[in-house]
């Protein structure tokens, strides 16, 4: 039987990493507020383990994106399928990830998910030539994880 699972990214900011990687992927941002505003008002919350970002109420230090394909649950906006939670941690990125994700350009050619990626706030590390099994660029995010764009 296979099982659900969720990818999880340490973070210093998770709304803003959120926001990059939905736009990247192009995945929707998780919208749990009305489950905040329920948790809320029956004082299982308390107002400082929130935060708004984009007029959204969110739960402090978490954000999530999840496949704009895939099934989520409309009373908590949680994602039932693909996605990817950040939580921020109080400790900054040090070393080497060893944990990728690789985005694959399609349609829209390396060349433009490149540029593209960078615009969104993406740092180009390098470009990896391997003769005629392809290239593809190592890149990092606003928080400086590493990813693959081929």
């Amino acid at each position: 039987m296979a099982l659900h699972w969720k990818l999880v990214v340490d973070s210093e900011n998770a709304p803003v990493l959120a926001d990059f990687w939905a736009a990247a992927l192009g995945y929707a941002v998780e919208d749990p507020s009305a489950l905040v505003d329920q948790l809320l008002a029956a004082g299982h919350l308390a107002q400082g383990q929130t935060h708004e970002h984009h007029g959204r109420r969110n739960f402090r230090g978490f954000a999530a994106i999840r496949h704009p394909d895939d099934p989520f649950d409309e009373a908590s906006g949680v994602g039932q399928g693909r996605r990817i939670l950040f939580q921020d941690v109080p400790e900054r990125k040090s070393g080497k990830n060893r944990l990728h994700i690789d985005i694959h350009s399609g349609d829209e050619g390396l060349t433009a998910l490149v540029e593209r990626l960078a615009g969104l706030g993406a740092s180009r590390v390098r470009e990896v030539d391997q003769g005629p099994a392809g290239h593809w660029w190592v890149l990092r995010d606003p928080e400086g994880n590493e990813f693959c764009a081929a």
